[in-house]
């Protein structure tokens, strides 16, 4: 009867899907299902103790397991094994087995199969433990807020950050109030409150103060969760950013202290990519073009400068970018469109990348323009004080040959006059020794005339009508210009000006006029032609006769000599056209000459009509 009633009992247990075995309270195998054979191998058979059914599984304590079988509580544990060289895994789960008397009988061991189980749990490990090292790298912590049971969770990077205990998970109101009083924990408070109503997202730089009292920049953000249209987690971020804030403090104070260093040169200064375009400008180049950074910025020289100037400048950079030689101090000239030039001392320098290649330049300008002119003020004075050392020397070679021959003459007579003892020629001697007296006087007078306009450095020029003058020269000549029959063509404009020292304009017409008349052909009626037109910043005025003209080819370099004559005329005296020279050029003006033997002369006067 015993036997046929486990039969029954013995049968479903073997055809158990599930992998079943049942151990009586000494630890031994009573029977278990074929599904568990399977797994645990069947050459032992039942009556043997369950340790050795486990001694072929890796990751069980042995002791452990003792302890479960015969106890009235549930147990479960995993071990694995090795087939065909990879890793299995059981999870075994120990349950009472009871009589119908609530006898324990022993106990119930059923064994699950969960290698793909562990495989998604390894994978999920690895996947947090890459998460929790990447957040630790980044300093990237994480939070999330259930608005269902109102409980916010701080992850352990978040903890770390806020320098909280590992077991420490604040309220809202908690958290909210780590940040900065002012403006963080107000922006943060109305942030979360539009992520619950509204769902909006944010993302902010804020400053909190940590439990242990540092300030500490952290960037929060904050996402909405819906479950079925509605908003049930608010799902966010929060990163450590102080060093990066630091970082990019102290990076834009460098920028400041740069930027007011470069502002405050005195020189221009730009920086250039590699095609010429400005992406950096001082002050000082903003004021020299009068505009502002926003609006050079972007610009090359072409929508500066001069066509021609500005290629200038663009050849030099490609040279600059292309050797990677620098170009120091060289003298270069800017012109800009309003036609008004600058001379600069430039130096460019080439800016190179991380590999050595040229992607750009910086440029620096000094305004040497005030230093140009100083310097060709400088030449100027060398040049005149050379004219006036040339003419120095010229004048004591004069004065000397002069006076020597004047005294020469006198000491002559004189011997004659001592050793004369007619007195008729005596007489004679005496007319002499006073006409020699005269000319004495007329070349002293000649003399005393040039070193007054030579030393006169105080020259009081004034703006004259020179037509006006030219009118008040013709009565003054009226006489001799009605004597020599001369055609007078006056083509002046009644309003034109020359700035002069009115007695230079009175004695330059005389002279020229005079001249015109003087040497005139025998032939035919001199004619006397006067014109004057403006030119740049000089009044050119010309005197052209028809009269017997002079060979410049000859007599070119000495025309306006001092006591230099060219034609046989009893009034030439050689000193006019010197004197007047010296006028025009004490005026800061100069005089020209074009002539042809036998058709007459033209001299030009330039008036220097340039301001001081």
């Amino acid at each position: 009867m015993k036997t046929t009633e486990t039969l029954p009992h013995q049968y479903v247990l073997k055809q158990l899907p599930k992998a079943t075995a049942l151990v009586n309270k000494n630890s031994l195998l009573v029977d278990a299902s074929d599904s568990w054979y399977a797994i645990f191998d069947d050459l032992l058979g039942p009556g043997k103790d369950i340790i050795h059914w486990y001694q072929n599984h890796l990751e069980i304590d042995k002791t452990k397991l003792k302890k479960y079988i015969g106890t009235s509580s549930g147990e479960s544990f995993r071990h694995k094994k090795l087939v065909n060289g990879q890793e299995q895994w059981y999870e075994s789960t120990c349950t009472p087995w009871f009589d119908e008397d609530e006898n324990l009988q022993g106990t119930i061991i059923q064994t699950d199969d969960i290698s793909q189980l562990m495989e998604k749990e390894q994978e999920l490990d690895r996947i947090t433990s890459l998460l929790k090292t990447k957040s630790e790298v980044a300093k990237v912590g994480s939070w999330e807020y259930n608005l269902e049971t109102e409980e916010l969770h701080w992850c352990e990077e978040t903890q770390k950050i806020h320098e909280v205990q590992p077991d420490y998970q604040p309220t809202v109101a908690e958290a909210i109030a780590f940040y900065k009083q002012g403006y963080s924990r107000n922006r943060i408070s109305m942030l979360f409150h539009k992520a619950l109503e509204n769902g909006t997202p944010f993302h902010e730089k804020l400053t909190i103060i940590t439990k242990d009292g540092k300030e500490r920049w952290v960037a929060a953000a904050g996402k909405a969760i819906r479950k079925n249209g509605e908003i049930h987690k608010i799902f966010g971020t929060f990163q450590d950013i102080d060093e990066q804030m630091m970082a990019d403090k102290k990076i834009r104070e460098s920028e400041q202290l740069l930027t007011t260093l470069i502002d405050n040169l005195p020189i221009n200064v730009f920086v250039k990519d590699k095609d010429s375009r400005k992406i950096l400008v001082n002050k000082a180049e903003c004021d020299y073009l009068g505009t502002t950074p926003d609006t050079l910025l972007g610009k090359t020289d072409f929508d500066l400068y001069d066509e021609a100037v500005a290629q200038i400048s663009r050849d030099e950079d490609l040279e600059v970018m292309r050797t990677q030689e620098p170009m120091i101090g060289k003298e270069t000239i800017n012109v800009r469109r309003d036609g008004t030039a600058t001379n600069f001392l430039t130096s460019k320098i080439p800016l190179l990348d991380l590999k050595g290649k040229a992607y750009g330049l910086i440029g620096m300008s000094m305004d040497i323009t005030h230093i140009k002119q100083k310097e060709d003020q400088l030449h100027n004075l060398i040049n005149v004080t050379a004219i006036q050392n040339k003419k120095l020397i010229n004048f004591a070679h004069i004065v000397s040959h002069n006076l020597r021959s004047h005294t020469a003459n006198f000491s002559m007579l004189l011997d004659f006059l001592i050793r004369e003892s007619d007195e008729k020629e005596k007489q004679r001697i005496m007319k002499m020794l006073f006409h020699a007296s005269d000319n004495l006087l007329d070349t002293l007078e000649n003399l005393n005339e040039v070193v007054d306009i030579s030393t006169n450095v105080n020259l009081d020029k004034k703006s004259l009508n020179l037509s006006e003058h030219i009118t008040k020269m013709q009565q003054n000549l009226s006489a001799f210009l009605e004597e020599n029959q001369v055609e007078f063509e006056n083509h002046v404009p009644d309003d034109m000006m020359v700035s002069s020292v009115p007695a230079y304009l009175e004695s330059i017409l005389l002279n020229l006029v005079t001249n015109a008349v003087k040497y005139q052909q025998p032939e035919r009626r001199p004619v006397v032609e006067l014109r004057a037109i403006k030119q740049d910043k000089n009044i050119m005025f010309s005197v052209t006769d028809n009269g017997l003209g002079i060979d410049l080819n000859r007599y070119g370099d000495k025309i306006f000599g001092m006591y230099k004559t060219f034609h046989n005329h009893k009034d030439a005296r050689g000193l006019g056209l010197y004197i007047i020279k010296n006028q025009i050029e004490a005026m800061d003006g100069s005089i020209s000459v074009s002539s042809e033997v036998g058709k007459g002369s033209t001299f030009n006067v330039y008036f220097n009509e340039e301001t001081e």
